[in-house]
């Protein structure tokens, strides 16, 4: 299954530039957030595969959600087998919308147990914010990462953990992917696609 990530920018080779059958291939697509409404609702318009969503801390889809896309905020999804659990939203860092503590970040999390319990776990988990220290800037008060996202990783060990926020030309050579435990961690910023069976990132 070959899954399309994006988060933060809004690609051009995808959206400007489009040209029919570039998503012929694609089995799926997640966002991480960030993104105009107008560019996922495009999305799932060329492809032929569901587009599922999390909040960014600067998106406005509370108030003009993407059309034909999928929230999946505070919840299990699956995909073809796949389950994929969706927390969106930044550290607190200002008053607005989809900011958190790392307090309230974890009371998520732990309302959220009776789904993981029912769904023996999840495959793949979709945010916004990285974990703590895993791909966050803890230079900048509005880019450190949740704690609560380690706990996760460490107790269910899904495949993936695929995030955006930080931005790759934020520092030099930020990497795209990390790994902690048994978990891959790929920073979407832009757009990512990977190969789902083969546990590889595509291109």
């Amino acid at each position: 299954m070959k899954i399309l990530t994006i988060a933060d920018d809004e690609d051009k080779y995808l959206w400007d530039y489009y040209q029919p059958g570039r998503l012929d291939d694609i089995d799926l697509i997640l966002a991480a957030g960030d993104l105009d409404a107008r560019y996922l609702t495009f999305l799932v318009t060329m492809a032929h595969c569901p587009l599922l969503y999390v909040n960014g801390n600067h998106d406005h889809y509370d108030a003009v959600p993407p059309e034909g896309c999928e929230c999946i905020e505070d919840r299990i999804y699956v995909h073809n087998g796949v389950r994929i659990l969706g927390l969106g939203g930044s550290i607190r860092y200002n008053p607005g919308p989809h900011q958190y503590t790392q307090g309230q970040m974890e009371w998520r999390c732990c309302k959220l147990l009776p789904q993981i319990v029912r769904h023996r776990g999840f495959d793949i988990l979709l945010t916004h914010s990285p974990a703590f220290s895993l791909g966050d800037d803890q230079s900048s008060p509005s880019h450190i990462g949740f704690t609560a996202f380690n706990r996760l990783m460490e107790r269910y060990q899904p495949r993936y953990m695929i995030h955006g926020h930080v931005h790759l030309n934020y520092g030099y050579k930020l990497p795209r992917w990390r790994e902690y435990g048994h978990t891959k961690i790929l920073n979407a910023c832009g757009r990512y696609v990977l190969d789902y069976e083969s546990n590889l990132p595509e291109k």
